[in-house]
């Protein structure tokens, strides 16, 4: 009986464990080609919200993309699988956008953060390279790029003109399909 009641409180609190185990990959450029975007940077804050949580970056190296001083990403506070985010921490972060100017962190990317005790590294132990190697290896084979100046906001690749620029371009799209009518009416004329 007693162990009948040890199986069945062991089920009550039975909770799945969730194995937050991704591929080991070595960082060489096709590892490289996988990103949009590649920086080292410190947490300025974190906003808490849930599935569209966010966090700040004061970005102070750019390896790769077109992002400003601040940037922001988001990411999955409630997933299981999540990056240990803390104010002032320093990372090299891998992302990719999921919209069009926003990024989506993603816990299988490359992205660690900075463990001052080599001993405790255990990014090193997993990758083989320390913070410090990624961050050389970063610098030789990408280079730095020039930080845009906006506040948490990536370079628009998509601009929708404001009105006056909309009035503008239709009127200049229709003088010019009324020009080519009558283009081709006179060609035919002849």
């Amino acid at each position: 009986m007693k162990f009948h009641f040890f199986i069945f409180i062991l089920l009550i609190f039975f909770k799945p464990a969730n194995a937050c185990q991704c591929p080991l990959t070595e960082l060489n450029q096709n590892e490289l080609n996988k990103y949009d975007i590649i920086f080292k940077g410190k947490i300025n804050f974190l906003k808490m919200n849930g599935k569209k949580s966010e966090v700040f970056f004061s970005v102070h190296e750019l390896y790769k993309g077109m992002i400003g001083e601040n940037f922001k990403i988001y990411f999955n506070k409630e997933d299981a699988c999540k990056l240990k985010l803390r104010n002032g921490d320093e990372w090299i972060i891998y992302t990719n956008y999921y919209q069009i100017d926003n990024a989506k962190l993603d816990f299988c990317s490359r992205s660690r953060f900075y463990i001052k005790n080599l001993k405790e590294d255990f990014f090193a132990v997993n990758t083989g390279m320390s913070y410090d190697e990624e961050i050389k290896y970063l610098r030789e084979k990408l280079g730095l790029h020039k930080l845009l100046k906006n506040s948490y906001k990536v370079e628009n690749r998509n601009v929708i003109p404001n009105k006056k620029q909309f009035v503008i371009i239709l009127l200049c799209s229709l003088l010019g399909v009324i020009f080519f009518i009558w283009v081709v009416g006179k060609a035919l004329k002849n």
